[in-house]
């Protein structure tokens, strides 16, 4: 296939895991990371641009970082565990996003690929579909939505494809030991007492690395519009934990109730693919 793709966020979490999937499918991929020596090992893309801020960059630095290129797929974003959810830098992620898709479009491409959440969905719903109505309930949430009702209302006029990946609850290589999955991995690795919430919170967890295989795959195809990058199977936070746990012997690790629940966090969040 015959295709140049421009990817943010190479460097991070989810997407490492894209970059993975481009390779190995032998697309030319170019990068746009802060610092290229956090690249996978491995990882050779054709080209590696450096900037200390993506999102600070102008529409013209994107229009000429863009050049020659045929699908951008934007997943970089500020994701700090613990801070992103109501940081500052949602707006600054949301200028600068908007600003990559303008000098994208200045730049001929045709194919324009962002990575949403599922937190932009009304989650009351508990069970969420692509038809979900929005209704995002964080700073984190909210920028992402206005990302993709900016986007959404403006690429199809300049005759650029948009998809929208919103991701569901994602684990695995390369996880922030702050993340729950990561979390209870290193104190069972060490022999140390997990202390959960009760654990009864039903939620759509996912590996990474299918997460980052699912992306490559609406990149590389024709697809439009939202789609939930989700497994659709339901599964409690108790039961994620009992297995991992089960992979150590140490189920007596598992302290569940020792920290309250959340009250705001939604009983529910199951995606439909």
């Amino acid at each position: 296939m015959s295709r140049d793709v421009l990817l943010t966020g190479a460097t991070g979490f989810v997407g490492r895991q894209i970059l993975r999937t481009l390779l190995e499918q032998d697309i030319r991929v170019r990068v746009v990371v802060r610092d290229a020596t956090r690249l996978s090992a491995g990882a050779t893309p054709e080209r590696i641009i450096t900037t200390p801020d993506l999102f600070a960059e102008s529409d013209d630095w994107w229009a000429e970082s863009c050049a020659g290129i045929d699908t951008v797929i934007h997943s970089a974003w500020y994701a700090e565990p613990g801070q992103y959810l109501r940081s500052p830098l949602n707006m600054s992620c949301l200028r600068g996003s908007l600003a990559l898709a303008t000098g994208a479009t200045r730049a001929g491409v045709r194919r324009f690929v962002g990575v949403g959440t599922c937190a932009e969905y009304d989650t009351s719903a508990g069970d969420l579909s692509i038809d979900t109505p929005l209704l995002p309930q964080s700073p984190y949430a909210a920028a992402k939505a206005a990302t993709y009702y900016g986007l959404a209302h403006w690429l199809p006029s300049q005759k650029v494809q948009l998809a929208w990946c919103r991701l569901f609850y994602l684990y695995g290589e390369g996880e922030d030991e702050r993340r729950l999955v990561a979390h209870i991995r290193s104190r069972l690795a060490a022999g140390e007492v997990a202390e959960l919430t009760s654990g009864t919170q039903v939620r759509d967890f996912l590996d990474v690395r299918d997460a980052g295989r699912m992306i490559a795959e609406v990149a590389l195809g024709t697809v439009t519009g939202p789609v939930n990058i989700c497994s659709g199977e339901p599964t409690t936070v108790r039961a994620l934990a009992e297995r991992i746990a089960d992979e150590y012997g140490r189920r007596d690790l598992l302290k569940f109730g020792v920290r309250p629940d959340n009250l705001f966090d939604p009983p529910r969040v199951v995606g439909i693919p």
